[in-house]
């Protein structure tokens, strides 16, 4: 999922997010940890749908999102900053037979929507690719409209700063468009910022086996035998308070939903 439009780029850092996610969009469109059925209808639920209702997925990758919305909404749309991510979503809608949806490619810090615009706002594992995750999630809450319902989620971070910088560093290597993986008091103080009331929060969980996540990155230098050391290393260690798995090759990323209405 990306965030900044193809052309126009404004600084490195937008170069480094279409660069990885034009590469990763086709096998990130077919990860099964992040869009498989299970994992994309907590969101969906979080969301508490009606048939009237328009949503509108920001950073919306490969549209697994808004396609699971359209089957509950009377509109869902998708926005993404990467072509490459809107064609792996225009297959699924086409794959799908989904007649309720559009595609838009556009900037989270400027979404092309006007005031009051959606009643279902939502963003899925792209908060961490932020370089102004605040300045983001205030364009999600000023394009919702009154009553509508604003949802977040992502992989939470340590609370322990320590476990933090360097569950940090590890997914730097492995995805440089990465900014930080925030803690839970960062994501639910989004919300609290802007007068929301404390969000709904449902934790899970998003389980990798290691050498399938090395293969389908793309890490700094293309060193993938760092990024495995540097992953056996928070496993042995624990520096990410993540529940391992037993056998070792296998570890687990604590991740959020967040809801909140805006009044």
């Amino acid at each position: 999922m990306s965030t900044q439009p193809d052309s126009g780029f404004t600084s490195s850092h937008d170069s480094l997010i279409q660069d990885q996610f034009s590469r990763q969009a086709e096998l990130f469109a077919r990860s099964p940890e992040l869009h498989g059925d299970a994992q994309v209808m907590l969101l969906v639920d979080a969301a508490r749908a009606q048939p009237a209702d328009e949503s509108l997925d920001v950073a919306c990758g490969p549209g697994t999102v808004v396609a699971a919305f359209a089957a509950r909404v009377r509109r869902a749309v998708g926005l993404d900053a990467t072509g490459a991510m809107l064609d792996q979503a225009r297959a699924l809608a086409a794959e799908r037979n989904l007649v309720n949806v559009e595609w838009q490619l556009g900037d989270v810090y400027r979404l092309p929507f006007a005031d009051g615009s959606f009643d279902i706002m939502s963003c899925r594992f792209a908060f961490h690719h932020l370089e102004e995750p605040a300045k983001a999630f205030a364009e999600m809450v000023r394009v919702c409209r009154s009553n509508g319902r604003v949802v977040l989620c992502d992989v939470v971070a340590s609370s322990d700063p320590a476990k933090a910088t360097v569950f940090n560093a590890m997914e730097r290597h492995r995805d440089p468009s990465t900014v930080e993986y925030l803690t839970l008091p960062v994501l639910t103080g989004f919300f609290t910022d802007l007068g929301f009331s404390p969000p709904a929060a449902v934790r899970f969980q998003v389980t990798y086996e290691r050498e399938r996540q090395i293969a389908k990155s793309f890490p700094v230098e293309d060193d993938r035998e760092k990024l495995r050391r540097m992953i056996d290393a928070l496993i042995a260690t624990d520096a990410m308070d993540v529940g391992t798995i037993p056998g070792g090759t296998r570890f687990t990323y604590p991740s959020v939903v967040l809801t909140a209405t805006k009044r």
